[in-house]
């Protein structure tokens, strides 16, 4: 009888101590790099050194006033530079978002005013109006696949000539007529407008509705489904569609949530002023874009951040209220802000070919 062995399995001893052999794709980059990947940290020190600048050109802006105008200046421009930055992100831009400002503050002021109502309603019609626009914008673009550059171009080229005649045509003036004495004015003066003190100095609410809104679009991109749904139309739009994602749907409440911003500026100058100039809002969304822009937004899409924004237009409301403080020559305002573009794109280029350099 013939007896079969069975070979003893193999032991291979476990492997010695020490590092491992990675290659470039899985070593961990340094932290500098990783913060470096960042779309706000450039945005970051370019805002620490305009204030530097400042802090020490312009002695004025050390009082604790000059500071709350500073801020009050940022947040006019950082409130709707915010969803302007989310729609960049999903690869879109509004060029209608500055003269759309006016169009829901005209709404407002004119339908309450020539129908004698009480002015939440016409708070809400304007609100209404400005969602509508902003659909209107992201519709077209998914319809007909143009860029949004002409659409929004031509709804910039519409809102502005419907503010200045119709104002025109119901007023007989180029501004609206003062709204301070109807029912309601002071109720939504204390949400869009009012102002509070803290140690003495006087501060306005919408510093603290921009930090709100900056706080909830952060959240919104980094935590939600739908943040992830504008990087991927962003990023590529046939790919994100592929995957599920409703590219229809996100970029329209993009267009929509400009809307939205636009509607509360407008009310914020309307019952700032109680009346509202109908030729205002040329050029303001260049700023707005502006301020994405320096805060890390690439124009082509998929890549920014909320946070990177609020430090753009805190250079902006800085440079301005700045060259005042420092008794220059308001009419440089401009040349500053486009060297301060010009230079924040370089060092944002800079940073970005640091970071993802192996």
């Amino acid at each position: 009888m013939r007896m079969t062995q069975q070979a003893a399995p193999a032991v291979t001893s476990p492997p010695a101590p020490g590092p491992q052999k990675t290659d470039g794709r899985t070593a961990q980059r340094p932290l500098a790099l990783r913060l470096l990947a960042r779309p706000e940290v450039g945005v970051f020190f370019g805002a620490v050194a305009v204030f530097v600048f400042f802090l020490v050109t312009a002695p004025p802006v050390r009082d604790g006033s000059s500071m709350a105008n500073i801020l009050y200046q940022s947040s006019t421009i950082g409130i709707m530079a915010l969803p302007v930055a989310l729609l960049m992100i999903g690869g879109e831009f509004d060029l209608s978002s500055g003269v759309a400002v006016i169009t829901s503050a005209l709404t407002a002021s004119m339908l309450s005013y020539q129908l004698s109502m009480n002015v939440w309603v016409g708070v809400i019609v304007a609100l209404l109006v400005s969602l509508a626009i902003g659909a209107f914008n992201g519709w077209m673009i998914m319809r007909t696949g143009l860029p949004s550059f002409l659409v929004t171009l031509g709804t910039f080229l519409i809102l502005q000539g419907v503010n200045l005649a119709v104002t025109k045509l119901i007023t007989g003036n180029v501004a609206t007529d003062n709204i301070s004495d109807m029912d309601g004015f002071d109720q939504a003066k204390k949400i869009f407008a009012s102002t509070f003190d803290i140690g003495g100095v006087t501060v306005k609410i919408t510093i603290v509705w921009w930090l709100v809104f900056a706080a909830l679009a952060t959240w919104v991109l980094l935590r939600t489904k739908y943040g992830n749904w504008i990087f991927s139309v962003g990023g590529n739009k046939a790919s994100a569609r592929a995957v599920g994602v409703p590219v229809a749907f996100t970029k329209i409440s993009l267009f929509m949530l400009v809307g939205f911003g636009a509607w509360f500026v407008g009310m914020h100058q309307l019952f700032s002023f109680s009346t509202v100039q109908s030729g205002e809002g040329v050029g303001q969304e260049l700023i707005y874009i502006a301020a994405a822009v320096i805060g890390g937004c690439l124009l082509t899409g998929g890549s920014g951040s909320a946070i990177g924004p609020v430090f753009g237009a805190f250079m902006f409301g800085m440079v301005q209220q700045g060259i005042v403080y420092a008794g220059w020559n308001p009419d440089w305002f401009m040349a500053f802000l486009g060297v301060m573009l010009l230079g924040a794109t370089l060092i944002n280029l800079w940073v970005q070919r640091t970071a993802t350099r192996r």
